[in-house]
């Protein structure tokens, strides 16, 4: 960590401090990234919130992949930070002019000039939409998935950040910067780091370092990787700020709380917690519905949907109860006397972070073998890595 900090980009970085006249900025795309940004602000409120020169940090919501709902309206209530904006960040597709780039000719000398062309045009296009913003006015920008076009802007403009893990130890299951860029690696990496082309997850030239959870479970190696564990900032939660990471996050916390209380006695809860995949929706309602069926018998059943999971497993699964909201799993750790003796799901890393469950099931990617094509979820494998669930 010592090297990386004192390297010569972290000093080219320091030099532009200077300038900069607003403190930080997280650009989040999750309910789970809003999540992390909170917890590290109310650590830095803990630690410096009485310092008159200390100043909040800005979030912005980006609506690409995930559709916040009213969550904005439930941060400015909060006050944790000083400014919450909407971000309409643009997926590539909306640009049909960069099709062509990202065609596969076979031939490396070809994809190279492709993806050149490609990394500057993308960031230009998104210029109308992420200009909005002046980042070049922040000390520290946080970004949690720079694959999103969010990174190649920031590296376009010349402009430094740091990126952090799209989830809890998500690079385990899937290190996009590697299965993405499989063959010639190390020269597409050479290309990224003089800002030719783009690489995600602390490849890129203005990548300061790239935040992770656990380095022990991640098989990649990447020299801006920095180990920021996520429980501590739960622990160190004071009483209140339980109370107000629930008032974020849910709703309608009195009916959640009631719903997850027993009216039976003796009765075990088995928690089923769905993802965004696999992306055919009749097929992910099977994996439910066979899940429930061979793990959850002899339990009351929660469902527990993906914030991107928009199936109506309340008509589909009408024996269960299905938790309401979109909020990531970890702050139901803040509810009081909450216990469920199993929790199942297949790739969900959230999961071992759960400290109300008794039993947790991940069974793995390789679970979804009989629901689609293997190789759309062998993602390590894809790249030359093992598979996370061998």
């Amino acid at each position: 960590m010592n090297d990386l900090y004192n390297s010569k980009k972290y000093k080219k970085y320091q030099k532009t401090l200077k300038n900069k006249t607003k403190s930080r900025i997280y650009v989040c795309h999750t309910f789970y990234h809003v999540y992390v940004s909170v917890l590290k602000e109310m650590k830095l409120a803990r630690k410096n919130g009485k310092n008159p020169d200390f100043k909040k940090a800005d979030i912005a919501l980006s609506s690409i992949s995930t559709d916040f709902e009213n969550l904005k309206e439930r941060l400015d209530k909060s006050g944790i930070f000083n400014s919450v904006i909407e971000l309409d960040e643009k997926v590539e597709h909306f640009f049909p002019e960069l099709a062509k780039y990202r065609e596969n000719y076979g031939n490396i000398i070809k994809h190279m000039i492709n993806r050149m062309i490609f990394t500057k045009k993308l960031a230009k296009c998104e210029i109308p939409y992420l200009g909005v913003i002046d980042f070049e006015a922040y000390k520290d920008i946080y970004v949690y998935c720079d694959s999103d076009p969010i990174g190649y802007y920031l590296n376009y403009k010349h402009i430094y950040y740091h990126a952090l893990e799209d989830g809890l130890d998500c690079l385990k299951n899937d290190d996009d910067a590697y299965h993405a860029n499989y063959g010639h690696f190390g020269l597409k990496a050479w290309f990224s780091a003089h800002n030719l082309i783009f690489i995600m997850n602390g490849w890129s030239k203005y990548c300061l370092d790239m935040e992770i959870n656990d380095r022990s479970v991640i098989q990649t190696k990447c020299p801006n990787f920095v180990e920021v564990p996520r429980k501590p900032l739960e622990l160190s939660l004071t009483s209140e700020q339980k109370k107000q990471m629930i008032r974020i996050f849910i709703e309608d916390a009195d009916y959640l709380i009631e719903q997850l209380s027993s009216k039976e006695e003796n009765v075990q809860y088995a928690m089923f917690l769905t993802e965004p995949h696999p992306v055919d929706v009749e097929a992910r309602k099977r994996v439910c519905l066979d899940i429930i069926d061979k793990y959850c018998k002899g339990y009351k059943v929660l469902i527990k949907p993906h914030p991107r999971d928009l199936i109506d497993y309340e008509s589909l699964c009408p024996d269960a109860e299905v938790i309401k909201g979109r909020f990531p799993v970890e702050v139901l750790n803040f509810f009081e006397g909450l216990h469920i003796k199993l929790a199942v799901s297949v790739i969900t890393t959230a999961m071992n972070n759960m400290d109300f469950v008794e039993e947790k099931l991940n069974l793995g990617a390789s679970f979804w073998d009989d629901y689609e094509d293997p190789a759309k979820h062998a993602f390590n494998k894809a790249a030359g890595l093992e598979l996370a669930d061998k």
